[in-house]
């Protein structure tokens, strides 16, 4: 789906782990960052395709959490993850990249196409506001502090 999808963004932060807990790190901590009642209320009104938590744990392809399904699970190197709603279809890939001496760069990238008038809208809401940066970065934030825990 990604080169199917317009590139948006990427956000990257260098965490001193090996790989191997970053990414333990980033399977405990992506689903629940888009989990609850809150977030399955926004999928169901958004129409996301996924709006609930489903399948195995940890994540794996075909796992669900509001507004993704896991598309790519390559242990310890990406994690993909897909969706869509009324207003988009959007994909969210995690990169680690081993930089050596205990440290690892995760990258967070996203592509995702915005159709029609709503569509626009709404990237404006969700990507122009900065919400999205926000979100990414708490992510990342969470998964260094999981990873560094484990080290």
């Amino acid at each position: 789906m990604t080169s199917e999808l317009p590139f948006v963004d990427e956000h990257a932060l260098v965490i001193d782990a090996p790989p191997e807990p970053v990414w333990e790190a980033l399977l405990a901590s992506v689903a629940p960052a888009f989990e609850g009642r809150v977030s399955e209320s926004v999928a169901r009104l958004l129409g996301c395709e996924h709006p609930r938590t489903g399948g195995p744990r940890p994540l794996e392809p075909g796992s669900t959490f509001p507004g993704f399904v896991v598309a790519t699970a390559r242990r310890p190197l990406r994690l993909g993850l897909e969706g869509r709603h009324r207003f988009s279809r959007y994909r969210l890939e995690f990169a680690l990249d081993d930089l050596g001496d205990s440290r690892t760069r995760v990258r967070a990238g996203t592509w995702a196409v915005f159709s029609g008038p709503h569509g626009r809208a709404y990237r404006a809401a969700v990507i122009g506001t900065g919400g999205h940066l926000v979100v990414v970065r708490r992510m990342l934030g969470t998964v260094a502090r999981h990873a560094r825990r484990a080290v």
